[in-house]
C-alpha cells in the first residue's frame, strides 16, 4: 500500500514541466485548485480534468503509473463523497433510509466533490513529481521572501516544508518495512473487520514514531555539523529565472479563468 504513495516523491526527467521555474509551478498548483472550488459546471471539471491530463502528458511520466500511485488515498476520497452524499439536503429525494438520504443535490455535489479531490491529488502529486526538494525549497523561501520585511521567518518556513514532503516517502517506506516485518510475524493487516484492520495498524505507529524522530536528531546534527546558521547572509548557487514556458503557463492560466467564469455564469 505505502510503496505506492506518490505524494513527495521526484522522478527526475527531462520534460517541459521539469524545466519549468519552480515559483510557476508552485503559484500554478495553489492557483489550479482555487479554480477546482470555483468551478460550478461540469464542463469546467472537463476542462480543469483535461488540463491535468495534458501536464501529467508534458511530464512524461506514465499515466497509468500515475493513477496507480493515487490508490492508497482512494478510501479517503470515498469517506468524503459518501459524507456529501448522504448528508446533503435538497433536490429531489431518490433514496431514504432514516436520517440517511439520497437527493439530487447530494448526488450532484458527491460527484463533484469526488473529481475536485482526485484533480487535487494530481495536481500536488505532479509538483512533488517534477521539482526537485532543492527547487522547491529555493521556490517557496522566493514566493515568501516579500513577507521577510515583516518579520516573517521565510527561510526556516520554506525548509521546514520541503523537508516535511522530502520525508514524506521515506516515511511511507518505513512504514511498509515495518508491516513487512510485521507480516512476517503472523499479523495480517487485511483480514478481518474494519476495527481488527485498525487494531493491526497500531504496532507500526510505535516504531514508525521512534524512526521518524531518529531521523529528525540525525539531520540537526548534520545540518549543526555543516555550520547551518539559517537564512541570513546566505548566498544562492542555483539562480531561479523565468523563461517563455512560464509566460506561456499563465497566459494559459488566464484563459482557463475566462473559460471557467463563462461557463459558470453565462452556460
Amino acid at each position: 500500500m505505502f510503496e505506492k504513495m506518490l505524494l513527495g516523491r521526484y522522478i527526475q526527467i527531462d520534460s517541459w514541466i521539469h524545466r519549468l521555474d519552480p515559483r510557476t509551478k508552485l503559484m500554478s498548483a495553489l492557483y489550479f485548485i482555487l479554480l477546482i472550488f470555483l468551478a460550478d459546471h461540469w464542463l469546467a471539471y472537463v476542462l480543469l480534468s483535461l488540463v491535468v491530463v495534458t501536464a501529467v502528458l508534458l511530464s512524461k511520466i506514465d499515466l497509468k503509473f500515475f493513477l496507480n500511485g493515487i490508490k492508497p488515498m482512494i478510501w479517503l476520497i470515498l469517506f468524503t463523497v459518501v459524507f456529501q452524499l448522504f448528508f446533503t439536503t435538497g433536490g429531489e429525494i431518490l433514496f431514504q433510509w432514516g436520517i440517511l438520504r439520497v437527493t439530487t443535490l447530494g448526488l450532484i455535489n458527491s460527484l463533484y466533490m469526488f473529481i475536485r479531490l482526485v484533480l487535487i491529488i494530481m495536481m500536488s502529486t505532479l509538483l512533488t513529481l517534477t521539482t526537485a526538494p532543492l527547487e522547491l525549497t529555493d521556490g517557496i523561501e522566493h514566493l515568501l521572501r516579500p513577507l521577510s520585511k515583516l518579520g516573517f521567518p521565510s527561510h526556516e518556513i520554506a525548509l521546514m516544508l520541503s523537508i516535511a514532503l522530502r520525508y514524506v516517502p521515506t516515511l511511507m517506506d518505513e512504514a511498509q518495512k515495518i508491516m513487512n516485518a510485521q507480516r512476517a510475524r503472523g499479523v495480517e493487516f487485511d483480514q478481518g473487520s474494519f476495527l481488527d484492520r485498525v487494531k493491526a495498524m497500531i504496532p507500526i505507529l510505535v516504531p514508525l514514531f521512534v524512526s521518524a524522530f531518529n531521523r529528525a536528531e540525525e539531520m540537526a546534527i548534520a545540518m549543526e555539523a555543516r555550520g547551518y546558521q539559517g537564512g541570513e547572509g546566505r548566498t544562492k548557487y542555483r539562480q531561479l529565472s523565468y523563461s517563455s514556458a512560464d509566460r506561456l503557463v499563465v497566459v494559459v492560466f488566464i484563459l482557463l479563468t475566462l473559460a471557467i467564469i463563462l461557463l459558470n455564469w453565462w452556460v
